[in-house]
């Protein structure tokens, strides 16, 4: 088994092999093309989108700059999907998004983790264990999301948070390791932000 084959079966390989560097590359120098490109480009930065993801659907916008190891490749994005600036992603493994999440400045998602053994760091061996953000979440800014996890649909986590184990749907989380705060309930029909009342009349006159 190669190491190219080693990666794509979750198990612990060589990211400096050949075969893999040679195709990684390709997708950095495309990732820095789309770094460069202005404000204005819209219609150049959907084309980036929906030919180097993995998958990408309607309505997908990033904040420029992107990070990401594979260029995003291995980045699957749902529909109307929003992150701002300085988006990180380690994509050596695979990164699910749902649609309509939002990702605050400064997020992270890692894929990949070096096994503990002091002879395989020394070679800087990896493995690599997929992400996975269901519909309408928010991750908030400086978020870092750890390889493996599990963030349901709807639930916000807040900024700053470590995402260390899996989240369900529906929940508030925040903290380092992030943990349940709270969830979602009918006061968040009432109140958008702290006692702050939501204006449900003129709103819905927007909606």
């Amino acid at each position: 088994m190669t190491h190219y084959e080693r990666m794509t079966a979750g198990l612990v390989y060589d990211p400096g092999d050949p075969e893999i560097m040679e195709e990684q590359q390709i997708f950095q120098k495309k990732l820095w093309e789309f770094n460069q490109l202005s404000p204005s480009q819209a219609e150049e930065k959907d084309r980036y989108l929906r030919g180097v993801f993995a998958e990408c659907g309607n309505n997908c916008y990033i904040e420029l700059p992107f990070r990401a190891n594979w260029g995003g490749h291995h980045v699957h994005f749902g529909s109307g999907i929003y992150a701002n600036y300085n988006l990180t992603v380690v994509d050596d493994g695979h990164i699910y998004v749902g649609d309509q999440v939002m990702l605050g400045p400064n997020v992270t998602i890692i894929t990949a983790a070096h096994p503990v053994n002091p002879e395989l760091r020394k070679k800087a061996y990896q493995f690599n264990r997929d992400v996975y953000i269901g519909k309408n979440a928010w991750i908030g800014s400086n978020v870092t999301i750890l390889p493996g996890v599990h963030i349901g649909e709807n639930s916000v986590i807040g900024a700053g948070s470590i995402v260390t184990k899996d989240i369900p749907a529906d929940v508030v989380a925040v903290g380092n390791p992030c943990r349940i705060l709270r969830h979602i309930s009918e006061r968040d029909d009432i109140y958008y932000y702290k006692d702050n009342k939501l204006d449900w009349d003129e709103l819905n006159l927007l909606l």
